[in-house]
């Protein structure tokens, strides 16, 4: 499985939820170009272009398919690697994915951010504020751009593999309203909301985040494929495919 980092971040502040898939899952977890330890071109790449070199890399360390798992700008790239290079992909998880529709503005995301904070761990803010200092701030902007620009909703329409969409209630970056319509609109996906979390939920609650992870990670392809097939049968899609990790 591999683990990829939001908007300016690392690889860092997903070891929290890496130790506690460990024991489950053999797990990757990357610096995108442009961030952490990697590389630094000139310029900040796309969504696209970040898509491409994760599957340059998966092809590198001979990993032909897996599972996914993102978090904000991270499931911008993987819904990306999912439309361009699917035999990359066998299932996925957008935790927090970005970016609202109905809010695409650079300051209406900025501001989103210092809603969140007080709802996140602490030490987050000093991790976060290295990452951001080692990417710069030129790069950044960029990146932030290229994620406003980029339309998720609309990209989800044609993701044919199973996705699980996962919120916080305390995350006022993404509205409850937009991932109930992503969840709904994937062909194959579902909503899982956990209470009392906010955008960074891998770093702030792993262990609630794992419990609700492992039961669609672990299971059969053709046992998710029967699932979907039993949440679009019946009359309520949305609230049948949401629940609580507790």
């Amino acid at each position: 499985m591999i683990l990829v980092h939001g908007l300016g971040m690392s690889s860092r502040y997903m070891i929290p939820l890496a130790e506690h898939l460990a024991p489950h899952l053999r797990i990757y977890a990357p610096d995108l170009p442009g961030f952490g330890l990697s590389e630094k071109p000139s310029a900040a790449l796309t969504v696209r272009q970040l898509a491409d070199a994760l599957s340059a890399w998966m092809q590198e360390l001979g990993l032909g398919r897996a599972a996914v798992v993102g978090n904000s700008l991270g499931c911008e790239v993987l819904v990306e690697l999912a439309l361009v290079h699917p035999h990359r992909v066998d299932r996925l998880v957008l935790q927090g994915p970005t970016p609202d529709p109905e809010a695409r503005g650079l300051a209406r995301q900025v501001m989103g951010f210092f809603l969140i904070a007080p709802f996140e761990r602490w030490s987050l803010a000093w991790v976060a504020l290295t990452d951001y200092a080692r990417s710069g701030v030129r790069r950044y902007l960029q990146a932030l751009r290229s994620m406003v620009d980029n339309h998720i909703g609309q990209k989800a329409l044609r993701v044919s593999q199973p996705t699980l969409v996962v919120w916080g209630t305390r995350d006022h970056i993404v509205p409850h309203e937009f991932v109930t319509s992503l969840a709904a609109s994937l062909p194959q996906g579902r909503l899982a909301v956990i209470p009392g979390a906010a955008h960074g939920i891998n770093y702030s609650h792993p262990e609630a985040l794992t419990a609700v992870l492992l039961p669609f990670l672990l299971a059969p392809q053709e046992k998710l494929l029967a699932e979907d097939v039993f949440l679009k049968a019946g009359a309520d899609r949305d609230s049948s495919a949401e629940f609580d990790a507790l």
